[in-house]
């Protein structure tokens, strides 16, 4: 009788034992399931603040007044010219990726040539008062001052 015990007791240890570990296996699941969605989420935020801040440095590194907008198949086209040598770095959408590059003012836009910038579905840009262009992606939005070549 008192064998029956202690190996009741014993089954009774280990099933506590293996509760106990299968708690910590789901807490450690659960966890890893948190931060993955948690870095998936902060990476996607870090792109988007990227693309937006790259916008407002590519306007503030424009000569004044060699900022302007033309228009490609795709949309508007951001034409930030580099002096006097003809040639201009564009940023312009390209299958749902904002894209640039940089080759002679007036050569038509190409995908194919550019490099990605990052993914948006939206480029708009629309010219507010006076020499200020609102550039909006689905990241945000950014105000250039096309004379002064700075962000608002």
């Amino acid at each position: 009788m008192k064998k029956e015990k202690s190996s009741l007791l014993g089954l009774y240890t280990i099933g506590i034992a293996a509760l106990f570990l299968a708690g910590f296996l789901l807490l450690v699941v659960f966890g890893a399931r948190t931060y993955q969605n948690t870095v998936l989420v902060q990476n996607d935020n870090n792109t988007k603040r990227a693309m937006i801040s790259y916008l407002a440095a590519c306007g503030k590194a424009g000569e004044f007044g060699k900022i302007s907008v033309s228009e490609s198949g795709d949309g508007p086209v951001l034409v930030i010219e580099d002096g006097d040598t003809g040639y201009a770095q564009r940023i312009f959408l390209h299958d749902g990726k904002l894209m640039e590059d940089y080759n002679r003012t007036q050569a038509p836009v190409s995908g194919e040539q550019g490099q990605v910038i990052g993914e948006t579905g939206i480029f708009k840009i629309h010219e507010r008062s006076g020499s200020v262009l609102e550039i909006e992606t689905d990241a945000g939005r950014v105000l250039i001052d096309t004379e002064r070549g700075e962000e608002r």
